[in-house]
């Protein structure tokens, strides 16, 4: 079964995204447009990024004390990518975009993101400009967001510095107020930055025109010190090349630098660097207001409100972290399908019926034997799980903006909930499935001969990027699940419930139904039992197990409602291997998976400090 085939059923028949045109905003398109977005994207991705994919891994991005060198094939595809449309694919029409829905928007990248992940699309440009529509002035999103929409330009998003790490409270970039007339520039309220970012993925490249990096920074108060905390930080946009508010090049390069290129265990096609702002070596010596001001920092415009900075940057970041959600599922959907086909294609052993010892029986293909079928099946489960929670997420975003006022806010809150599941759980389980692909291929997996060693080295990074698995633990159960009064879960619970009671009328299903009110009910009270205390320090200590059994039980909801569906394909159009296939993934998933939750929750309810308070000598 092919990607194409599985994000139809999951696109049209689970979701009804083809439902979606009815709605103003998409009256203009139909499946046929849909379509032809899914087979423009699926070509660009067969032609432009999978013959490279191994290519971009070995030739790594070099400085040659200039510029960044990348492989004339990460250009060609990025340019192919840019000219389809797909950067500015959900926008309005009047800023060039098509006004498709997320949901379709997100199918369609999965082709890329599995062609070859470390070539990458332009997720962090695209959520960039998103971000300047919503807190930009209108001279922003016209000069920077369009130009970044349009693939002339691309976008970066700058928060985390060496000795800060994912603690944005310690950010030291400064920010100040660039002259006396600093407010009076049209392209916002100008100020001069200096400071070390790291961890900057595309920070630097020829891969077009312009970067336009989004950066946070602390302003100095009136005594000249930084303000402790997240309460100082702002947002600023600092472009690489200055422009003009006609958004064209002044000719001028702002004094942002290079100071390294990071060597990276996997997704080496994409730069990932370390900037100096404001050092001096390409220092400013004019802006648009005339001021000159050689040597006094990187020029950035300030977005929105000074000091609401972080709250800005969220609206890219929870965006990211859907696209690392989406890149860590089809990475391992590629090992899925490359161990699928090694399996069917080995021969080795004889079947189990012979004890394995008659050596003049033919060999079997290694499918034929239990273990590798479970591992195939294990991947299965996780990778077309994961790949239908990111789209059920992207619906949601598609509600939100265009639902009606209830409905939009229930999307809002359950993507809250769902937001850390959707990065945390396809960057640890989709990358137990690499490991699986692996094991499947023996020691050729180990070689790089073939592609699995690839897919699990570029996906060992989504545990960490965006918001480690640690952080995405202490947000879900330190905030998440919280917020309003528990609003966002007791939606979630409701929808599970919703479930259940179909699932409960059908007798293949009534079991799951039966062992996903059990899951449910054991995380509901877990993390009433977390928080009995009041203390932080008690409930946050097992937060990652608690993540990891929320994230099990929304994936065996997932799984149990996609069931559904195909039990119902299968009832109005007789049996298929497509639809046995996703009921058989399910019975894995809850024969399997599910049960795992009460470990992992024994330590939640209990509040368990055996990791907490280990002295550290003890180590």
């Amino acid at each position: 079964m092919t990607l194409r085939n599985t994000l139809e059923f999951l696109l049209y028949d689970w979701l009804k995204a083809g439902d979606l045109n009815r709605r103003e905003r998409f009256a203009e398109h139909s499946r046929e447009t849909f379509d032809a977005v899914m087979d423009t994207c699926e070509r660009i991705a067969r032609e432009r990024y999978a013959p490279f994919n191994r290519l971009v891994d070995t030739q790594e991005p070099h400085f040659d004390g200039e510029k960044v060198i990348l492989p004339q094939a990460t250009h060609d595809a990025h340019r192919a990518y840019a000219a389809s449309g797909m950067l500015s694919a959900a926008q309005d029409y009047d800023i060039g975009g098509m006004q498709l829905p997320y949901t379709v928007e997100a199918a369609a990248n999965s082709f890329f993101a599995m062609a070859s992940v470390s070539i990458g699309t332009g997720m962090l440009t695209t959520g960039n400009a998103n971000l300047l529509l919503v807190h930009g002035t209108e001279m922003q999103k016209k000069v920077f967001a369009t130009n970044e929409f349009s693939g002339r330009w691309s976008g970066t998003m700058c928060l985390s510095e060496p000795q800060a790490g994912s603690s944005l409270s310690d950010v030291v970039t400064r920010a100040v107020p660039d002259g006396d007339d600093f407010e009076s520039d049209p392209l916002g309220p100008r100020y001069r930055l200096k400071g070390n970012k790291m961890w900057i993925s595309a920070g630097e490249h020829e891969l077009n025109e312009n970067i336009i990096h989004l950066v946070l920074a602390k302003i100095p108060g009136p005594d000249g010190k930084l303000i402790p905390g997240t309460r100082g930080i702002s947002l600023f946009i600092v472009p690489k090349k200055m422009v003009n508010v006609d958004g064209q090049l002044t000719g001028e390069r702002n004094d942002v630098a290079l100071a390294g290129l990071n060597h990276k265990c996997g997704w080496r096609g994409t730069t990932n660097t370390l900037l100096n702002f404001g050092e001096g070596k390409y220092p400013v010596t004019s802006v648009s207001g005339g001021l000159d001001g050689k040597g006094a920092g990187a020029v950035g415009y300030l977005v929105g409100t000074a000091g609401k900075g972080l709250a800005c940057m969220f609206h890219m970041m929870n965006e990211a972290r859907i696209g690392v959600g989406l890149a860590a599922t089809m990475l391992g959907m590629a090992g899925y399908h490359a161990s699928l086909d090694y399996a069917k294609n080995r021969p080795q052993g004889r079947p189990m019926g012979t004890g394995g010892k008659d050596a003049a029986q033919p060999q079997v293909r290694i499918i034929e034997h239990a273990d590798v079928r479970r591992m195939l099946l294990a991947q299965k489960a996780y990778c077309e799980g994961a790949l239908a929670l990111e789209l059920y997420c992207a619906r949601l975003v598609d509600e939100q903006h265009t639902g009606d006022a209830d409905a939009a806010n229930e999307a809002r809150l359950l993507l809250e909930v769902l937001t850390p599941i959707a990065k945390s759980w396809p960057s640890e389980w989709c990358l137990e499935a690499n490991s699986l692909a692996i094991q499947i291929h023996g020691g050729y997996g180990y070689t790089r001969d073939f592609p699995v060693e690839q897919y699990w080295r570029d996906n060992r990074l989504n545990m960490i990027h965006e918001g480690t698995h640690g952080i995405q633990g202490m947000d879900l159960l330190g905030r998440k699940v919280l917020m309003e009064e528990g609003r966002g879960l007791q939606l979630l619970a409701a929808r599970m419930h919703a479930t259940i009671a179909q699932a409960g009328l059908i007798a293949d299903l009534a079991e799951y139904a039966s062992a996903l009110t059990a899951a449910l009910h054991h995380v509901e009270t877990a993390t009433r039992a977390a928080w009995s205390t009041g203390q932080p320090g008690d409930a946050l200590a097992n937060a990652v197990p608690y993540m990891q059994a929320f994230g099990h039980t929304v994936l065996a909801w997932i799984w149990l409602d996609v069931a559904l569906t195909a039990h119902a394909a299968e009832r109005a159009e007789g049996p298929s291997a497509a639809q046995t296939g996703r009921l058989a993934a399910t019975r894995f998933f809850f024969h399997y998976e599910l049960p795992k939750i009460g470990a992992w929750l024994k330590v939640v309810e209990t509040r368990d400090l055996t990791c907490a308070t280990l002295a550290e000598e003890a180590f």
